[in-house]
């Protein structure tokens, strides 16, 4: 027993040491993806860890050619209460392995989960979302169900951002407004070029003609996509603000032809609803200054790394016994 226990102590220390010599190693390869030498890394110490428990078997005497019986037992045990758990283990290893979800790519589950893979271990993927909160998926969700991986194949992607204008707006000039918050905006791709910012006239909306500002997005902004969109909706509204485009919403008018025999502006007075200015301004012409990017709290969001490294070099080094 003793010596059973020791070889699997041995085992678990030699795949430990093993995983933490391969991701040091990477730090050196700078052409090969971070992604492929933490697959190894899992890969190897897996192994290692098999190959110690088998030989801890052999030591207490029960011969690997009968180790079938415990086999049985053992997928007894899996069918009853340990599916879920083996249903992961394997899961994980198909991820490793297919490399259909690497450690660093950002991801958008069905329940609306959205972050960076930071670790993919036996039981769960630990995923980071831009709130800095960690969130611990089980493997099976991303082989059983849809993921959107959105830096899987390349990091460059294209926006949508819809909003509306009232009717009888020129559209040009609506056009012209929208591609002047898009340059005001440093997520922009590129401002001419086949992927240069476009404005579409999507829909016939009930209160408003529907646009949308569509953009392609630097790789620094693809990870952020709620921040993103809040850069560019203060962008819209200021760049409408300028132009004098009005933002419609919905609304209702009541005309009243007359009133116990009173019409036009007496019948107005009568209600209350004599023409006031509400505003020092109204009436003079003169539109709010555009506000610049400095304004714009989202763009900092963006550019901004508030997250700590969670590379897989810097969450081997922090763990204790990492130096050793």
């Amino acid at each position: 027993m003793l010596t059973a226990v020791g070889i699997l102590v041995a085992a678990v220390l030699i795949a430990f040491v093993l995983r933490i010599l391969i991701l040091r190693r990477s730090r050196t390869q700078q052409s090969t993806h971070v992604s492929t030498w933490y697959t190894l890394s899992r890969l190897v110490s897996y192994t290692v860890l098999a190959v110690g428990f088998f030989v801890a078997i052999a030591a207490l005497g029960v011969p690997l050619s009968d180790f079938a019986v415990l086999a049985g037992a053992i997928g007894v045990g899996l069918g009853f209460g340990l599916q879920t758990l083996f249903s992961n283990f394997i899961s994980g290893i198909v991820l490793l392995i297919d490399k259909s979800l690497k450690v660093g790519d950002f991801v958008e589950l069905e329940s609306g989960v959205t972050g960076d893979v930071r670790d993919i271990k036996i039981r769960a993927t630990t995923i980071v979302t831009n709130d800095n909160i960690d969130i611990l998926v089980p493997n099976s969700e991303f082989v059983a169900g849809r993921v959107v991986n959105w830096t899987h194949r390349d990091v460059l992607r294209r926006l949508r951002v819809p909003f509306g204008v009232a009717y009888g707006t020129d559209k040009n000039l609506v056009k012209k407004a929208a591609l002047e918050a898009a340059a005001a905006v440093p997520f922009t791709l590129h401002l001419d070029g086949p992927q240069r910012p476009q404005v579409w006239l999507s829909e016939f909306g009930t209160s408003s003609l529907n646009f949308e500002l569509v953009i392609w997005l630097n790789p620094e902004a693809t990870k952020k996509p709620v921040a993103v969109i809040a850069a560019y909706n203060w962008a819209l509204h200021s760049a409408l603000q300028t132009h004098g485009i009005e933002i419609p919403f919905p609304q209702r008018d009541l005309h009243v032809k007359t009133l116990f025999g009173l019409s036009d502006d007496d019948a107005r007075s009568a209600l209350g609803l004599a023409d006031v200015t509400t505003r020092d301004d109204a009436g003079t012409g003169k539109t709010p200054p555009m506000a610049g990017a400095d304004d714009n709290d989202a763009i900092d969001d963006v550019g901004a790394d508030t997250s700590p490294d969670t590379s897989p070099d810097a969450v081997a080094e922090a763990r204790p016994g990492a130096d050793d």
